[in-house]
């Protein structure tokens, strides 16, 4: 009978894992962005797929480097392409970004520019030219690289995107939502949603400017970029435009969360995945353990300005007046540092880390404080774990993220450039002894935490859901197709009245009396008697 259990058992197991694998869908992920925070969320997804028997293929910027449960395939992006020599970290510590236009325009150039030289890598020629692949599912990152969506066309299927950065109101225009300017603000502006009568203005003019410029320049040099990569395919038809793949994205999961952001007009097309890349905290090496551990009743700081970010880049000064801060600080320091040896006369309480796992520290009940750049990332994590926040942000989305989680009330922010011994030091205290940042972060990780399923568990329901039907077409709205004139219906208004006007002008012009002639003068009548005679 025990051997008759265990038989059914292993069989039920078996016809189970049977089951999972047919199950299993095959999916094409695009992660061409060279970024590091964003390959770390890719990483999570692809995991979380992988663990559901799932077949993936990822063309990516960077291996994945680590065993996965199911088939994985990857085309690496190489040559890299060179990003931190296009935009240097050195620039971004001399002077943060200070115009909007600029952050629109550096966003361009990188979606142009990082889509260019990875459809130009000849590993992702080749993958191109195959013809012997299938796939159930386009998986793409969006971010600017609009022209990688030709790969939907090219092996007709649907498309999930993921955006890393939060909301752009072309992901409502995409999914068949007009944006109401009047109360959310663009994606560069760290305004909220009682925006004052200038906001509002300065609001439509780059809202306006980014969406004719996206229309007239950035999405026709996308096109372009698509058209030579994939020339092949197009045989004697022509390729769809990027815009129209854009509006056949059945669904974007987005990085975002309602506690950080403001409510918004939604659709079903749009789900917030905010926190999904936030896994349970792992046990910490035996160095990490033993330093946190030691740090007794004050408590532990962590200081890392993200993956992108070195602060071994800054310069020698900064690095000296941060060091002489921590030096007279009773907390222990975790310094994500890149650069082995460069740092002279590292205090006892300060422990150098070339890398560091920044969401098992922040999990850690003993820390006390955590110093960050403010990416989208980083800023989710401490808001998962409850810890108050000095924000240095330098440029995208960082100063967004800092405004709002100083108006959530768990952080500050301060410019590096204005980083002296009195300032850093004056936040860092500022934060650790007002118990109102420790107990309004613990409030928000409450909230943030109180959630109806797990981000990710969401994510892959919704990105299954879809590979399942072929696509989701009924997510969206079929205003996509509509006009923005037809969209705030001025034709059922402008429409009728010129018709009105047209009629009045006829009919005025058809029953206009006809003039009576003007009696002559007696002048006039004395002369043509006159005249008769």
């Amino acid at each position: 009978m025990r051997l008759h259990s265990v038989l059914c058992g292993a069989a039920f197991i078996l016809f189970f894992a049977l089951v999972t694998v047919s199950d299993g869908h095959k999916i094409l992920f695009l992660a061409p962005f060279p970024g590091p925070s964003h390959w770390l969320m890719m990483k999570h997804f692809i995991r979380a797929l992988s663990e559901r028997g799932h077949e993936v293929t990822a063309i990516t910027a960077f291996p994945f480097g680590e065993p996965l449960p199911s088939l994985y395939n990857e085309v690496v992006i190489d040559p890299p392409y060179p990003i931190r020599k296009t935009f240097p970290v050195e620039s971004l510590f001399e002077a943060s970004q200070s115009s909007d236009f600029t952050k629109l325009a550096m966003y361009w150039d990188l979606g142009i520019n990082t889509s260019r030289h990875g459809l130009e890598s000849e590993p992702v020629r080749q993958f191109i030219s195959r013809r012997d692949l299938t796939f159930d599912l386009i998986l793409a990152e969006q971010f600017f690289q609009e022209s990688w969506l030709m790969f939907a066309h090219q092996y007709g299927a649907p498309i999930v995107t993921i955006s890393t950065y939060g909301y752009s109101d072309f992901f409502d225009r995409i999914m068949g939502l007009r944006t109401p300017l009047s109360f959310v603000p663009h994606m560069v502006f760290s305004y909220e949603d009682d925006m004052t009568y200038q906001e509002r203005v300065y609001n439509v003019i780059v809202s306006m400017y980014d969406a004719f410029c996206r229309q007239h320049y950035y999405l026709p040099e996308q096109d372009q970029l698509a058209a030579q990569a994939f020339s092949s395919i197009a045989g004697s038809g022509t390729l769809p435009s990027v815009a129209d793949l854009e509006r056949s994205i059945s669904l974007i999961l987005v990085n975002s969360h309602p506690i950080l952001s403001r409510p918004r007009p939604s659709i079903r097309g749009l789900v917030d995945i905010g926190g999904a890349h936030i896994r349970p905290a792992r046990p910490l090496d035996p160095e990490l353990r033993a330093f946190i551990d030691g740090a007794g009743a004050h408590g532990v700081i962590y200081f890392s300005l993200g993956a992108y970010m070195q602060s071994s880049v800054m310069s020698e000064e900064k690095r000296e007046t941060i060091l002489r801060v921590f030096a007279s600080l009773p907390q222990r320091i975790i310094w994500k540092f890149e650069i082995d040896g460069l740092l002279k006369d590292v205090p006892s309480n300060v422990l150098i880390r070339k890398w560091a796992p920044q969401n098992d520290i922040l999990a850690e009940k003993n820390v006390r404080l955590f110093i960050s750049h403010g990416g989208q990332f980083g800023t989710f994590e401490t808001m998962h774990h409850g810890v108050p926040t000095l924000f240095i942000p330098f440029f995208g989305d960082q100063q967004r993220n800092a405004d709002r989680a100083i108006r959530a009330g768990f952080a500050r922010k301060m410019d590096f450039n204005s980083i002296t011994e009195d300032t850093f030091g004056g936040n860092i205290r500022a934060l650790i002894e007002d118990k109102r940042y420790y107990e309004q972060a613990k409030k928000v990780s409450t909230l943030f935490t109180d959630t109806l399923v797990d981000p990710m568990d969401e994510s892959i329901f919704w990105i299954e859901y879809v590979a399942r039907h072929g696509g989701a077409p009924h997510l969206k709205s079929r205003a996509v197709d509509l006009s923005w004139f037809a969209y705030y219906n001025y034709d059922l208004v402008v429409v009728p009245l010129v018709l009105l006007l047209l009629a009045l002008y006829w009919l005025q012009q058809r029953f206009q009396p006809i003039a009576q002639k003007p009696p002559a003068s007696k002048g006039s009548q004395r002369k043509s008697r006159e005249t008769k005679r």
